[in-house]
C-alpha cells in the first residue's frame, strides 16, 4: 500500500474562550508517497502551525490526519512519540545538529535510538553520505564545516531511518544562495533517486520551483494549488510568482 498521508477538514485554535484566533480553518489535502510538495504563504498564514501538527508536535482542534490507515490525532502521547521516531524525519532551518558530536556521529543518533545493528548503521551512513555528497566531513564537527554541509548532514539524519514523511521547515532560511542550491538539489536526489516523501514550508518562490506541487495558505485555508507537471523549473517559479502576489506572499526569487 502507498505511504499516503490525508489531512481532513483539520482547524486549529488558540486562545481562551473570548479571545479566541483561527489559525487553520477546515483545512484538506492528500500527499501521496513519493510527491515533493511545498507549503507557501504570507507571515502568519499557517504555514508553520500546519507543519506542526503534520509533525505531531502540535495537535489538531477538530479534523484527522492518517498516515496509511493511522489516525494520528486520536493517538497517545507516548504513542505519537514512538510514532514520530519511526515515521518521521525533520530537517529545520537551523540544522539543529550536536556541537559535540562529529558529523557521522549526528547521522548515526537517530539510528542509535532505533537499537540498529552497528553493521546496518554503518551501510546506511556510507549510502547516505556518498550520494549526499559529504563522505569527506564525516569525522569533522558542525563548526567546522559550512552551512550548506551542516543542512546536508542534516538531510542524511532525516533520511537515516527511511521515514514516511521528510518534513522541512524553510530549510534554506539561513544559507547563501550557492549552498541553497545545493540544498534543493539535494531534495531532488532525495525524492527522485531515494522516492522519498517531502513536504517543505518556504516563504522563498526560488526554493519552491524545486518541488512538484505547492499548497498556497491564505488567512489559514488553501488559496490556491500548483502542479509543475512538465513545466520547466523557471515557468514554474514564474508561476508561483504570479500566485504570490495574490496571496500577499513574499516575492523572494532567484
Amino acid at each position: 500500500m502507498d505511504k499516503r498521508i490525508r489531512v481532513c477538514d483539520i482547524e486549529k485554535y488558540y486562545g481562551q474562550k473570548d479571545t479566541l484566533i483561527k489559525v487553520i480553518d477546515r483545512v484538506s489535502f492528500e500527499v501521496e508517497e513519493g510527491e515533493f510538495t511545498g507549503i507557501m504563504g504570507a507571515s502568519g498564514s499557517g504555514k508553520t502551525t500546519l507543519l506542526n501538527m503534520l509533525s505531531t508536535i502540535d495537535g489538531v482542534t477538530a479534523g484527522h490526519i492518517f498516515y496509511d490507515e493511522i489516525d494520528i490525532t486520536e493517538m497517545a502521547e507516548d504513542d505519537l512519540a514512538d510514532f514520530r521516531k519511526k515515521n518521521l524525519g525533520f530537517i529545520f532551518q537551523d540544522f539543529n545538529l550536536l556541537d559535540t558530536l562529529t558529523i557521522e556521529e549526528n547521522i548515526i543518533l537517530a539510528m542509535a535510538l532505533q537499537k540498529k545493528s552497528k553493521q546496518d548503521i554503518a551501510k546506511t551512513v556510507q549510502g547516505l553520505v556518498q550520494r549526499l555528497g559529504i563522505a569527506d566531513i564525516l569525522h569533522k564537527f558542525p563548526y567546522e564545516v559550512s552551512g550548506g554541509q551542516k543542512q546536508r548532514c542534516a538531510c542524511a539524519r532525516a533520511l537515516a531511518n527511511s521515514p514516511t514523511l521528510i518534513l522541512a521547515d524553510e530549510p534554506t532560511g539561513a544559507l547563501d544562495s550557492k549552498s541553497s542550491r545545493m540544498l534543493l538539489q539535494t531534495f531532488e536526489t532525495m525524492n527522485q533517486d531515494l522516492h522519498s516523501t517531502i513536504l517543505m514550508v518556504t516563504h522563498d518562490a526560488f526554493s519552491a520551483s524545486y518541488c512538484k506541487r505547492i499548497l498556497f495558505l491564505k488567512d489559514g485555508r488553501i488559496f490556491n494549488e500548483l502542479h509543475r507537471g512538465s513545466r520547466s523549473r523557471k515557468e514554474f517559479l514564474s508561476d508561483i510568482l504570479d500566485v504570490l502576489s495574490l496571496t500577499g506572499g513574499d516575492l523572494a526569487g532567484d
